[in-house]
């Protein structure tokens, strides 16, 4: 049925007097935009003028959804430092303010993925799907809202848990010359977190496309990935991107602390970072200091690394504990980066080129690392078998020095030397393969005991391998007390010794081959001891 002429008329002159009510209500308003213009661009910065109300670290937006970071703000010109490629920008385009300081998306969509520093994925994994975001440059927690460092973070290295034990919260440095192991030591310490409910943040800053896809693999093999995230800005980004790489990386771990949970983040590695700094500062005409770094490199660091704190209970008790690595030349500790850091930071582990080319992995050189925080969160069975550890390591590394020129050594000082180098037996491990609380404690207090020292060298590593067998079978309510009792107990002590002292009836000088490889079998079917100085450190 249609509807009459009349009322088709009655429904349009109803239109015409709603658009025309609209019309007469309709107020236009002028919304000023800062439109400015690009004056020169080099590689990885830009001039702009003719913004005259921009904000320091504001985002500029350019041509093609390029986006800069405004760093010198002159009262001429605008020196931005651009995130991405700039081949197709050109002096003379536009350029507009965004009104909003750069930010990163962040949440649990996040586990389990490789972003750049912009957030934008870079496995092929698909959008991120999370509504949240943080900016990248946030302030540090007040001293009032912290709580001392009072939980471990295990690691599953025996040097590190026992001789410079890193507590939740802390930030310890690793520093060595290139490729002596200073990667493979957090990469350890990140698969060591599995079952423990840490969320590990990994940032590579510069480092090679091979590099960073080799650490993916190890995580993903290792059944890390699920609980990590990678923020990467590989070698041949732009130095904006590595310059915000360490920043983007802690907003995301932030988020994760700020909820309440335990959080290790990776920085590898802040020398690559303070160069990318430098760059940007060169060319942005910034006056040159020591090493022709800018006179802020030590602000830069400090308020990126203050970050990392233990928060109070009432604001949920979560940490956010931070590795970072540099890289030395020549051990030179005494360089401006290294020592930035090692001011900044709570201890450092310092790794040897020469205990690397020795084979002895990892190669922590003791006497010149130090933690000045986790001791305090040291388990107590730690610091029961591990007391004295340190000190009688430190004795035998100078004793040592006199036996290698032919010394006559009197019966105490040999036997000083010979508990030494046992020490240092038990504290090689090869990478990839973290060691549990109780297996590190049933080693190290039989290597207190001496029960290691009537043993031949040669057979150290199918002992110490045996010993850790021989823990794996200690009763459960016991290893629990070895991982969170106040105090060892006699009788706890001695069930570790005796399950130990059985495991190592078959190395003394009595036993059979036969015997030894059957009691470390379990171990060596999956990863041969004899890997120790052969395997890849990076």
């Amino acid at each position: 049925m249609s509807a009459s002429p009349a009322g088709l008329q009655g429904v349009f002159d109803q239109a015409f007097a709603g658009l025309r009510q609209a019309r007469e209500r309709f107020e236009p308003r002028l919304i000023p935009r800062e439109v400015g213009t690009i004056t020169t661009v080099s590689t990885g910065i830009a001039t702009v003028s003719g913004l005259p109300g921009v904000g320091f670290e504001e985002l500029i937006r350019f041509a093609g959804g390029l986006r800069g970071i405004a760093f010198n703000v002159d009262e001429d010109e605008i020196g931005v430092v651009l995130l991405g490629d700039h081949v197709h920008l050109h002096a003379g385009d536009e350029v507009e303010r965004e009104g909003r300081v750069m930010d990163v998306a962040v949440g649990d969509a996040l586990l389990g993925r490789i972003v750049n520093p912009l957030g934008r994925p870079l496995d092929g994994g698909g959008a991120l799907r999370t509504a949240d975001r943080l900016p990248i440059e946030r302030p540090a927690a007040p001293i009032m809202d912290r709580a001392p460092v009072t939980v471990p973070l295990q690691t599953g290295l025996k040097v590190v848990d026992a001789l410079i034990p890193i507590g939740r919260g802390q930030r310890e440095l690793i520093l060595g010359d290139r490729q002596t192991g200073k990667t493979a030591i957090a990469i350890d310490a990140i698969l060591n977190q599995r079952g423990r409910d840490v969320v590990c943040v990994y940032c590579a800053i510069g480092q090679r496309a091979s590099a960073v896809a080799k650490v993916a693999a190890v995580l993903r093999d290792n059944g890390a990935f699920a609980y990590t995230v990678m923020v990467v800005a590989e070698g041949n980004d732009p130095p904006g991107l590595a310059y915000i790489a360490p920043y983007a990386a802690t907003s995301i771990a932030e988020h994760f602390m700020a909820a309440g949970r335990d959080v290790l983040i990776v920085y590898d590695d802040l020398t690559q970072h303070a160069r990318a700094y430098r760059e940007l500062s060169l060319l942005l005409r910034r006056p040159p200091g020591r090493e022709a770094f800018p006179g802020d490199i030590f602000y830069i660091h400090a308020r990126l690394l203050e970050r990392a704190t233990h928060l109070r209970a009432e604001l949920g008790g979560g940490s956010l504990t931070a590795l970072p690595i540099i890289e030395t030349e020549a051990q030179n500790l005494a360089a401006y980066i290294p020592t930035n850091l090692i001011s900044i930071t709570d201890g450092q582990i310092m790794l040897s080129p020469s205990l690397f080319d020795l084979g002895v992995l990892p190669a922590i050189d003791v006497g010149q690392s130090v933690s000045r925080v986790g001791g305090k969160a040291q388990p107590a069975a730690y610091r029961a078998v591990a007391g004295d550890l340190k000190l009688a390591y430190a004795q035998f590394e100078e004793l040592e020095v006199f036996a290698r020129f032919g010394a006559r050594l009197d019966d105490d000082t040999r036997k000083s030397v010979e508990h030494g180098q046992r020490i240092r037996a038990c504290l090689k491990q090869p990478e990839f393969a973290p060691v549990p609380v109780p297996a590190q404690i049933a080693v190290l207090l039989t290597l207190t005991n001496g029960h290691f020292d009537a043993l031949p060298m040669d057979r150290m590593a199918d002992a110490e391998r045996a010993v850790r067998e021989a823990a794996g079978h200690l009763p459960e309510d016991l290893c629990e007390r070895l991982e969170s009792a106040d105090t060892l107990r006699d009788e706890d002590r001695a069930k570790v010794i005796e399950a130990a002292r059985r495991a190592l009836e078959a190395f003394q000088p009595g036993g059979t081959s036969t015997e030894a490889a059957a009691a470390a079998a379990p171990i060596t079917a999956d990863r041969p001891e004899t890997d120790h100085g052969t395997q890849e450190r990076r």
